[in-house]
C-alpha cells in the first residue's frame, strides 16, 4: 500500500521519496492488463456474492473510460499515485466514487502486480513468436532461390569446405526456429494465474480463482501463494528467451557486416538500410547489422541485473522486485525493433552470386574430398590419404592454383593410382553435392531441409 493510505504511517511521503519510490512512469505501460485484470476481479466477485451487480457494473464501466482515457492521452498519470494500480484506483474513485473501493476486495497489490506483469509478458511471448515467424518467411524465400550458389563454408573463418548459399542460411533458420519453440514452450509453461495469492498467504473470502484464471485466459492457477507473489520466473525466462534470439541475430549480422565488406563483397545492404560516413562518399556502412550486434549487450545487461535483483531475496515479496520491469520493457522493446528491421533488411538485400563463387577457389575447399579418393579408391587409410593430400595443397600453393585447377598428370604425380574421375571429384559444385547425408550440404538435402520449414511454419500458420 501507498505510505499515506497506510494507518501505521501518519506523515506523508517525502518529495524524494516519491520519485525514489514510485514506478507509476514506467509501469503505466502495464495499464491495459491492470484494466482487464481488474474487470475480471470483479465479475469473479459478483459470482461469488461479495460485490452486488450494481457495483460491478459502475466499475466496468468506469475502467473502460479510463481506458479510453489513456489511450487518448487524456489521462493524467501521477507520480504521487506510486504505481499504475493506484493510479487507476484513484482514477477510478473520482469517477465512480466509494464503488470503486470495493475493487480491491480479497487481492493485493501483490499479485495484482504478479497478473499484470504476466500477462504482459505471456502476450509480449507471443508477439515476438509472431514477428520471428515473419523473419523466417523471409529466410526462406532467399533460400529457395540459392540452393545451388556456391559459397565457402568456414570454420575459424577459414575456408573449410564448398556448400550453398541456402545451406547457409537454413543454419539461422534452425536458430530462429529454436527461439519460437522457446517463446511457446514459455508460453505454455507460465500460462497460470496468480490472481487471488492477495498479499502472500491467500484470502479469507470465498472466491474462485479457476473462474477468474479462465476470464483472462490462463490455462491454471498457481499452487502455492507465497511462491506466487514473489515469482520471477517467467519474466527470467522471458530475459533469457530474448538473449538468446539477439544472440542469434548478432550472428547473422556478423555475418553481413563481413560478407557487405570490399574483403567478402557476397551481398549489399539496400540503400534504405544504409548510411553514409561524414566525410568518406564513397562509404556505404551497415550501421543497421552494426547496431543489432550491438543491443546484444543491453539484453545481456537486463537478464544479469534481474537475475541479481532476485537472488538473495527472502520470501515474499520485497520492494526490490520493483526493479523487474524497466529491464524486460527494454529487452522486449529491443527484441521486437530488431526483428522487423532485421526481415525488411534481408527482404531488400543483393546477393552477389559470381563474388561466393570466386571466394571458393580459394583455400582448396575440395581437399577433403581429395582425401577421401585416396581413402576408397587407392588403398590408402585416412591419415596417409591426409598426409598426401597436404603435400599436393601445398604443390597447388606454388602453382598459384586452386586444387580443383589441378590436371590428372599433376595428380599422378603424387599418386600413380588415381584415375581421371577425380577431377570430377575435385570440380567445387560437385564437392559441394558430394555432401548429401541427412542435413548436409548437398542441393538435394538443402531442398529437403527448406521443404522441412515450409511444411513446419505452414503447421503453424
Amino acid at each position: 500500500m501507498s505510505k499515506v493510505a497506510s494507518g501505521k504511517i501518519k506523515k506523508s511521503s517525502a518529495k524524494i521519496l516519491d520519485e525514489f519510490n514510485a514506478s507509476v512512469m514506467f509501469d503505466k505501460e502495464l495499464y491495459l492488463e491492470d484494466i482487464e485484470g481488474s474487470i475480471a476481479h470483479v465479475k469473479m466477485l459478483l459470482k461469488q456474492g461479495i460485490i452486488d451487480e450494481n457495483a460491478k457494473t459502475n466499475i466496468i464501466s468506469g475502467l473502460n473510460k479510463i481506458q479510453k482515457e489513456i489511450e487518448t492521452d487524456e489521462y493524467i498519470f501521477d507520480i504521487k499515485d506510486e504505481d499504475i494500480h493506484m493510479s487507476i484506483e484513484n482514477r477510478l474513485t473520482t469517477l465512480i466514487g466509494d464503488d470503486a473501493k470495493r475493487m480491491h476486495t480479497a487481492r493485493s497489490r501483490n499479485d495484482q502486480v504478479a497478473l499484470d506483469f504476466r500477462l504482459f509478458v505471456l502476450r509480449k511471448n507471443a508477439e515476438i513468436a509472431q514477428l520471428l515467424f515473419g523473419l523466417e518467411k523471409v529466410l526462406l524465400e532467399i533460400e529457395k532461390e540459392h540452393t545451388d550458389t556456391l559459397l565457402p563454408g568456414m570454420t575459424h573463418l577459414q575456408h573449410a569446405q564448398p556448400i550453398n548459399f541456402s545451406y547457409h542460411l537454413l543454419a539461422y533458420s534452425s536458430m530462429f526456429k529454436r527461439d519460437i519453440q522457446r517463446f511457446e514452450n514459455s508460453m505454455k509453461r507460465n500460462s497460470i494465474s496468480p490472481i487471488g495469492c492477495a498479499a502472500l498467504a491467500g484470502t479469507p473470502y470465498q472466491t474462485d480463482r479457476e473462474y477468474e484464471a479462465k476470464l483472462l485466459g490462463f490455462s491454471s492457477v498457481s499452487i502455492n501463494c507465497l511462491d506466487t507473489v514473489s515469482d520471477r520466473d517467467f519474466a527470467l525466462e522471458m530475459l533469457f528467451n530474448i538473449s538468446v534470439l539477439v544472440m542469434h541475430i548478432s550472428r547473422l549480422s556478423e555475418e553481413i557486416i563481413l560478407w557487405s565488406s570490399s574483403e567478402f563483397g557476397f551481398v549489399e545492404l539496400s540503400d534504405e538500410y544504409s548510411t553514409s560516413s561524414s566525410i568518406m562518399p564513397q562509404k556505404k556502412n551497415p550501421d543497421v547489422p552494426e547496431l543489432l550486434r550491438g543491443k546484444t549487450g543491453r539484453v545481456y545487461g537486463n537478464l544479469i541485473s534481474l537475475l541479481t535483483v532476485m537472488k538473495g531475496l527472502p520470501l515474499a515479496y520485497n520492494k526490490d522486485m520493483q526493479e523487474d520491469k524497466e529491464g524486460v520493457f527494454d529487452s522486449v522493446k529491443t527484441a521486437c525493433i530488431s526483428i522487423k528491421i532485421l526481415t525488411e533488411a534481408l527482404k531488400t538485400m543483393s546477393i552477389k552470386k559470381e563474388a561466393m563463387l570466386d571466394a571458393t577457389k580459394k583455400g582448396h575447399l575440395s581437399a577433403t574430398d581429395l582425401a577421401d579418393y585416396l581413402t576408397s579408391k587407392c588403398g590408402y587409410t585416412f591419415r596417409d590419404a591426409y598426409k598426401l593430400t597436404g603435400e599436393i595443397v601445398g604443390y597447388a600453393d606454388d602453382k598459384g592454383k586452386d586444387m580443383s585447377e589441378l590436371n590428372l598428370q599433376e595428380l599422378k604425380k603424387f599418386e600413380p593410382k588415381i584415375k581421371e574421375d577425380v577431377i570430377d571429384i575435385l570440380k567445387l559444385y560437385n564437392s559441394m553435392n558430394a555432401r548429401d547425408s541427412q542435413g548436409g550440404t548437398s542441393v538435394n538435402s538443402t531442398k529437403k531441409q527448406i521443404e522441412y520449414f515450409e511444411e513446419w511454419l505452414d503447421k503453424r500458420g
